[in-house]
């Protein structure tokens, strides 16, 4: 809904960890969920890291650090934009483009492996940057934070952007 947006989703993603981090029936576990049902909203392929992140910092709660719930929400929702900003350009704007001209390139010829070309390569890319980056978030925790002030993100943007100009300069001349 226009509440949450996506917040059901990042706490069932969550959830099992959890119910491994906090005991059965207890009030940190209710905590835990309830503040992960608060508004969440970021593209929905770079949400991984994120995930990541908050998963180590509810680690380090549950073992005894003096972290609050307003802190855990509060880079939650710091982490929502930089990464929206670096998904959507590059599935959007660079990805899924590349792979639909090559799709379509492919299945203009006549042949039907077109579509199933750009489904499987777009999912690998897709489900690939999803399990790995739920483990680098998580390897990184609050150091994300220095990868994001230090514009590897925009470098990733722009460079992902350049190679889509490029490509689709090239299929547009064939």
């Amino acid at each position: 809904n226009f509440e949450r947006m996506q917040a059901l989703g990042f706490c069932f993603s969550i959830i099992p960890a959890i119910r491994r981090l906090y005991p059965k029936k207890t009030n940190d576990r209710r905590q835990a969920i309830q503040r992960h049902l608060e508004f969440f909203n970021t593209h929905p392929y770079v949400a991984a890291p994120i995930i990541g992140v908050i998963l180590a910092l509810e680690e380090q709660k549950a073992n005894g650090f003096n972290i609050n719930n307003s802190t855990i929400n509060s880079i939650k929702i710091g982490l929502m934009g930089p990464f929206a900003g670096v998904g959507d350009p590059i599935f959007w704007g660079t990805i899924r483009p590349i792979l639909s001209a090559l799709g379509a390139g492919i299945a203009m010829s006549g042949s039907l492996l077109g579509p199933v070309i750009f489904f499987i390569l777009f999912n690998i890319i897709r489900l690939t940057m999803r399990y790995f980056g739920v483990f680098y978030g998580y390897k990184k925790g609050l150091n994300i934070i220095k990868d994001i002030s230090n514009g590897v993100l925009q470098k990733i943007t722009e460079g992902a952007s350049i190679l889509g100009l490029f490509v689709m300069g090239a299929l547009v001349n064939k």
